[in-house]
């Protein structure tokens, strides 16, 4: 970034070579962020990436004084292993890349569940490191009440796993491994279509196995089950460590339902702005203090805070007479999209700042 030259910035998103060749804003879903950064003084320009033309991406990007990235961990089949790659060695010739992969890698895991486990919006959640530990450790939290599994990484429910067993409330017939092994579990993943099963222990076990893969991560979370879903989820939309607005969303993708029946439709996400009084009291909590215990305990420098990120939080079990209690559930980091037209003018004004304060 210099005086010499009005400031560009790269919006980073996948695409086939035809949308790259057209490369067109107004057709993007990103439109409405082009035309503020062109009102802004900024030059936006579309980065659409595909492994096939990594080299021809990666030498836009050198051209750009910052790039802002959307792009699944997992998508279509394919990693983003090769765009990490670029995103670190632009950054490492100045440019400004937001999320970094590094800060993706610390905040944007299911890993973050159990860093944060004993924080304000913490809750009862274990790293298992391998199939053998599930299946020893397991059977114990489950006679506890319902588990949710979660592969590493993922987006849209996929690797996502609600398990209770078959004959809840019987758990004097399984007090260790061997006990589990004769007891059916109630199982339903949570992408979208999915149907809950009754399967036995065995067939678990090899239904979960896939996650433990070193591509897959080699671990899965265990986070327990919270009974207040069906009330929805609030996601909390942050530019850097300020809330941008807000989603909330009926979640019905892990209730529990009838075996060989869909879960309902889940209900729309309504957006809502920074200022909506139903959500100040988190709000409040986030930018006094859960923001920076966040970035604190997962290694994140302020200035590699994400520019666009969002926290999605549950409603947690509590007292009638003690405030309400958010259970945060993940962060997504790789692509936040869509979220809500208040966050467009705090995003480009953030860009700008970080640029600023980086020297340009």
């Amino acid at each position: 970034m210099s005086g010499t030259h009005p400031i560009t910035v790269a919006l980073l998103y996948p695409g086939d070579r035809a949308a790259r060749d057209r490369s067109d804003p107004a057709e993007s879903r990103f439109a409405a962020l082009f035309a503020a950064f062109a009102e802004a003084g900024v030059r936006a320009e579309p980065a659409v990436w595909h492994d096939d033309f990594a080299g021809e991406v990666a030498a836009q990007l050198r051209r750009v004084d910052a790039v802002l990235v959307w792009c699944n961990p997992i998508e279509g089949g394919r990693r983003r292993d090769r765009l990490d790659a670029v995103l670190g060695e632009v950054a490492g010739q100045g440019v400004f890349v937001s999320a970094h992969p590094e800060t993706i890698l610390r905040l944007g895991t299911k890993d973050v569940l159990v860093q944060t486990r004993d924080l304000p919006f913490g809750s009862d959640v274990h790293r298992v490191a391998s199939l053998a530990q599930l299946s020893a450790e397991l059977p114990r939290r489950l006679d506890d009440g319902a588990r949710v599994l979660k592969q590493h990484r993922g987006h849209s429910g996929i690797g996502v796993w609600r398990l209770q067993w078959a004959d809840a409330g019987d758990a004097a017939a399984a007090d260790n491994a061997g006990g589990a092994r004769r007891r059916a579990v109630r199982l339903r993943h949570a992408q979208r279509g999915s149907e809950e099963q009754t399967v036995d222990w065995t067939a678990l076990l090899e239904r979960m196995a896939p996650y433990f893969e070193p591509e897959a991560g080699g671990h899965m979370i265990d986070q327990a089950w919270q009974p207040r879903l069906a009330e929805g989820m609030v996601r909390a939309y942050l530019v850097a460590d300020r809330v941008g607005g807000f989603g909330h969303q009926a979640v019905n993708a892990l209730h529990p339902g009838r075996p060989g029946e869909p879960p309902p439709a889940p209900g729309p996400r309504l957006y809502h702005g920074a200022d909506d009084p139903r959500f100040q009291d988190l709000k409040q909590r986030l930018e006094s203090g859960w923001i920076e215990q966040l970035r604190e305990r997962c290694g994140v420098a302020a200035e590699r805070l994400p520019l666009l990120w969002d926290c999605d939080f549950m409603f947690g079990e509590h007292a009638s007479h003690e405030p309400e209690r958010y259970v945060l559930c993940e962060i997504n980091v790789s692509s936040v999209s869509p979220f809500p037209p208040s966050a467009i003018a705090p995003l480009v004004q953030a860009v700008l700042a970080r640029l600023r304060r980086r020297g340009g």
